[in-house]
């Protein structure tokens, strides 16, 4: 570590008690840091990722030990139209454009993520004027993301001006971290940026969180009947860039199988979509939650008998599953939907911890399924081999020590 103390302040729009994942992932991050002398300062906004009912009441300001945060006031129209996402971000954005334009330099290392996808343009325009160190945390890589999805014209001015912008935002930054090695490998190419200053630093999941429980014992699944019943869970972001398509299909091949379940936690883009296609295809074994409270996260998330974990073609490394991590903190077998020699792959067969399918396969997804019900002995041993996985590998612990150990470095340059 450097000699002098530096502040590390994270800015990213979503953060406790939002339901968004990197909110919670980033609170961690802080509380770890934190505990280890690091002085944190947070600068976000009042809680607006999820639908209005997950908005819990908090403060504008908030002062821990060794941590404030400061939460701005936006526009919270819903982020599932491009306009209200939009408008969300740039009253998100201006406002902390002049904080940070205007706030004393200090020994301050700004931690950037892309949430809004170009938060690091408020770094590298800050740092052309005046001395301001920042390291880029990359959780989905625009426009990339944005072309994939049909938002953005390929090869359009738009696409060419952001690239322009990704381009200024990585070369003023200090360091930059990814969350898989495919991102590496995007950012180094894409924008010309040094190997030695892009870190591959995994999620994680926080074991005395999220930790093994019987599902027999889960209030959410006795509530709901999944105790009765095989049940394989998806819990977290329903957007547009997971493959869901797949899941519908084998649920409707298990329709008549009265012990199988699939169940669906989450919001975003393609929520209404899947709520649809429950309702047209007349999937009696498919159901549709709102996120849960993050007071009851533990418990929702052992509601079943193997967690699903998906991405759609093209994606990883544009994006990477976070819900990975929390999946093998429950210690419940995994099955896991990618493209074939996708990271997500290798990382779920490495540990034993689940069993790979390829995306459109609906044949080899049934057949996982049953065959993880049939075999208790296999769920047993899957189960135990994700959790190692997880404490062995993702913790907050160790993510702290590769996040500090890059803060460190930023703060020497």
């Amino acid at each position: 570590m450097t000699d002098k103390p530096f502040e590390l302040v994270i800015l990213n729009q979503y953060y406790i008690p939002d339901v968004a994942s990197t909110g919670h992932l980033l609170s961690e991050l802080a509380n770890e840091s934190s505990r280890r002398g690091v002085s944190v300062r947070v600068i976000s906004s009042f809680p607006s990722y999820g639908p209005p009912e997950s908005w819990k009441p908090c403060q504008a300001n908030e002062v821990g030990e060794n941590i404030t945060i400061r939460r701005l006031r936006t526009t919270r129209f819903t982020k599932d139209r491009i306009l209200g996402r939009m408008t969300n971000s740039i009253t998100f954005l201006l406002p902390l454009f002049l904080r940070q334009l205007f706030s004393p330099a200090g020994r301050n290392v700004h931690l950037y993520t892309t949430n809004p996808p170009f938060l690091g343009i408020i770094g590298a325009v800050v740092s052309l004027v005046r001395r301001h160190r920042y390291v880029v945390l990359l959780h989905d890589s625009y426009p990339q993301l944005a072309v994939w999805s049909g938002k953005v014209k390929k090869n359009s001015l738009i696409e060419k001006i952001w690239h322009m912008v990704n381009h200024l935002i990585y070369k003023r930054a200090q360091q930059t971290i990814v969350l898989c090695v495919r991102a590496k490998d995007l950012i180094c190419s894409a924008y010309g940026v040094d190997p030695n200053r892009v870190h591959v630093i995994h999620n994680w999941a926080d074991p005395k969180i999220i930790f093994p429980k019987d599902k027999n014992t889960c209030n959410f699944a006795k509530r709901n009947g999944f105790d009765k019943k095989f049940t394989v869970l998806y819990s977290g972001n329903l957007g547009l860039y997971y493959e869901f398509e797949s899941l519908l299909n084998a649920a409707e091949k298990l329709q008549s199988d009265p012990d199988f379940c699939l169940v669906f936690i989450g919001a975003g883009g393609k929520k209404n979509w899947l709520d649809e296609q429950i309702k047209k295809r007349n999937l009696k074994n498919t159901f549709l939650f709102p996120y849960q409270p993050f007071e009851t996260l533990n418990d929702s998330l052992n509601s079943c008998d193997a967690s699903l974990v998906t991405i759609a073609k093209d994606i990883e490394g544009i994006s990477f599953p976070s819900k990975l991590y929390s999946s093998l903190a429950v210690g419940k077998p995994i099955i896991a939907i990618s493209e074939p020699g996708s990271e997500l792959q290798s990382m779920l067969e490495d540990a034993g911890a689940g069993i790979w399918v390829s995306l459109g396969d609906v044949e080899g997804l049934v057949a996982a399924i049953v065959r993880i019900r049939n075999d208790v002995h296999l769920q047993q041993k899957m189960g135990v081999a994700a959790r190692v996985e997880m404490e062995n590998k993702f913790t907050i612990q160790a993510a702290t020590n590769e996040y500090l150990r890059v803060i460190d470095l930023a703060a020497a340059r």
